[in-house]
């Protein structure tokens, strides 16, 4: 009787505790609210592929981003007031031609914003700084916090840039 006892006990304990980690990886994997207006090449399943461990990183010139793919000159001085950013990417065959979409996902809030101030997609300029491609443009961080900034190359997935923006 003991034995069936503590049988039922072990066995409740198990499923309430596999409930429980159901339930903490629903929330890890919760679906990413994408406003109507964003483009329509920017997918649910980008987002889940942001490395928050992956900060961005001081690269030269005061680029901060990630070696060899993309940074920001102002980032380093990171405001949610609005601020002038200089992007600078990498591995860009012709930047005439190439459009860059930028999408700010917030951790906390898990929460996607644009972040340009004057749309989601801008058109590239030419070399600058080593980069392949450069733009300068005006940002608008709306609240503190982590920050996943998601960017597109002519329509695909190019690069994604961790930064924490608390000023």
């Amino acid at each position: 009787m003991k034995t069936k006892c503590l049988f039922i006990i072990c066995s409740l304990l198990l499923l309430l505790a596999a409930c429980q980690s159901n339930e903490a990886n629903e929330t890890k994997f919760k679906k990413v609210t994408i406003p109507d207006d964003v483009p329509e090449y920017v997918q649910e399943s980008d987002f889940k592929k942001i490395d928050w461990d992956k900060k961005a990183t001081m690269l030269v010139n005061g680029i901060i981003g990630n070696e060899g793919k993309s940074g920001v000159i102002g980032a380093d001085t990171p405001s949610l007031d609005d601020q002038k950013w200089m992007w600078h990417l990498w591995g860009v065959d012709d930047p005439s031609k190439s459009t860059m979409t930028v999408v700010g996902y917030h951790k906390e809030t898990e929460t996607v914003h644009q972040i340009l101030t004057d749309g989601w997609t801008t058109s590239l300029g030419a070399k600058q700084n080593g980069a392949d491609a450069h733009i300068p443009t005006s940002v608008k961080i709306p609240k503190p916090g982590e920050w996943a900034i998601l960017l597109y190359v002519d329509n695909k997935l190019f690069d994604l840039l961790v930064y924490d923006i608390n000023e």
